[in-house]
């Protein structure tokens, strides 16, 4: 039923700008914490961004200043706004939630993954 569902991923040039939403639904009663991971091919999947549902934010160093991570309670959703991409930052990106789920407690759960591809 729960299902974390990405968009925003594409092709775009150094530089430039692309904004990533996640929208949770089934069964949510709260959300505890949201965020982005990304995994570039042969490397590990690490952490980019997350916030808290007291609203703190951690971002991985490598995006600090460049990447916003924001929430929308009412819809559900997290952003993440990528500004200066650098071709580094090409991966999959993936869409991560500690939900608590009526009947389930807190759980964690991911989505399918969007790829932002940064070209030079």
């Amino acid at each position: 039923q729960v299902q974390l569902v990405e968009s925003g991923g594409g092709l775009v040039q150094a530089g430039g700008s692309l904004r990533l939403s996640c929208a949770a639904s089934g069964g949510i009663f709260s959300i505890n914490a949201m965020g982005w991971y990304r995994q570039a091919p042969g490397k590990q999947r690490e952490l980019v961004a997350r916030i808290t549902s007291g609203g703190s934010t951690n971002y991985a160093d490598s995006v600090k200043g460049r990447f916003t991570i924001s929430r929308d309670n009412a819809k559900n959703t997290v952003y993440l706004q990528m500004n200066s991409l650098k071709p580094e930052d090409t991966a999959v990106y993936y869409c991560n939630g500690n939900l608590y789920v009526l009947g389930y407690g807190a759980r964690d759960y991911w989505g399918q993954g969007t790829q932002v591809t940064v070209s030079s």
